[in-house]
C-alpha cells in the first residue's frame, strides 16, 4: 500500500484527491494537511491522521508520498520540507518561478526523493497540448485562451504556459520569429505567443489553443468540466513517483 498525504486536502482540488486515494485499492489516505483542520474533529477529512501543519504532519512521519494542491505561495515550501524528509511529491500547484524549479531539482537529484510536477493532471489536457505542438510545425502563428474558476490565483495558467513552451519549440525548429511582443491588448506573451485568461464563477479549466494560416483557423480545445477528470492522472503519478529519476515535469512523462 502506497501511504498518500494530501497537502491542501480541505481545498476543492484536495477533497477530490482524498476521495481518489480512499478509493484506490493500492492506496492508503494516511495522512491529511490543512489549516482549516485545526480544531476540526479527528477525521474529518477522511484520513488516518488529520493535521493542520505540514510540519506536524511530517514529524509524525508514516507517508510515502505528498500530494500538494495548495497556493503559489505555499508550494515551495512545501516541496522542500516533503524532500528534505524523504517524501516524494506529486505536485498540481502552479506559479512556482524557473528559480525555484532549479532549487527543487537540485535537492531531488541529491536527495532520497523523487518531486513529479504538472501543470494539468487530464489526460484530454495533455492530448491537446501534444496536439498543439504537432500543429505548431506547419501553422506556427498561434494564440491561446485559458479559462478558470475565479478562485485560481495565478494567471497565466500552468498548462497555458506549458503549452506555449511546446509550441514555440516547435516554431523555432520551422524556423518562425516569435511573434510581436508588448501589445497591451494581446495578453501575456509568453516565448512569443500571446495568452489570453479568463476567471470567471461557474468555469473549472478550460483552455483552446488556435491557430492560424493563409485562408483557414484551426482550434484545439480541451474542457475540464469537473476536478474528478484530474484524478486519474494524480492516482497515476502517486504510484510512479517513486521510481522516477530527481523531478519530472509533465504527465505525457508517464504516459
Amino acid at each position: 500500500m502506497i501511504r498518500v498525504m494530501v497537502v491542501g486536502a480541505l481545498g476543492k482540488m484536495g477533497r477530490a484527491t482524498c476521495g481518489a486515494v480512499a478509493g484506490a485499492d493500492d492506496m492508503e489516505l494516511a495522512a491529511a494537511v490543512d489549516p482549516a483542520l485545526a480544531g476540526r474533529p479527528e477525521g474529518a477529512s477522511g484520513a488516518r491522521r488529520d493535521h493542520a501543519s505540514l510540519a506536524e504532519a511530517l514529524e509524525a512521519g508514516g507517508v510515502d508520498v505528498a500530494v500538494d494542491f495548495t497556493t503559489p505561495a505555499a508550494v515551495f515550501d512545501n516541496i522542500v520540507a516533503c524532500l528534505d524528509h524523504g517524501v516524494h511529491c506529486v505536485v498540481g500547484t502552479t506559479g512556482l518561478g524557473a528559480e525555484q524549479l532549479e532549487e527543487i531539482g537540485r535537492r531531488a537529484a541529491a536527495g532520497d526523493a523523487n518531486c513529479f510536477l504538472a501543470p494539468n493532471f487530464a489526460i484530454g489536457a495533455v492530448l491537446m497540448m501534444q496536439a498543439a505542438r504537432a500543429a505548431a510545425r506547419y501553422l506556427p502563428d498561434c494564440e491561446i485562451v485559458e479559462l478558470h474558476h475565479d478562485r485560481k490565483l495565478d494567471a497565466p495558467s500552468g498548462t497555458s504556459l506549458r503549452t506555449a513552451e511546446l509550441v514555440a519549440e516547435a516554431r523555432e525548429k520551422e524556423g518562425k520569429p516569435p511573434s510581436p511582443e508588448g501589445h497591451a491588448a494581446r495578453g501575456f506573451v509568453h516565448r512569443g505567443i500571446p495568452i489570453h485568461s479568463v476567471r470567471l464563477p461557474g468555469l473549472v479549466a478550460h483552455q483552446e489553443v488556435i491557430f492560424g494560416g493563409s485562408g483557414q483557423t484551426l482550434s484545439i480545445r480541451h474542457d475540464s468540466i469537473s476536478r474528478e477528470s484530474f484524478m486519474p492522472g494524480v492516482l497515476l503519478a502517486v504510484r510512479r513517483v517513486a521510481g522516477l529519476d530527481g523531478m519530472v515535469v509533465g504527465l505525457e512523462k508517464l504516459l
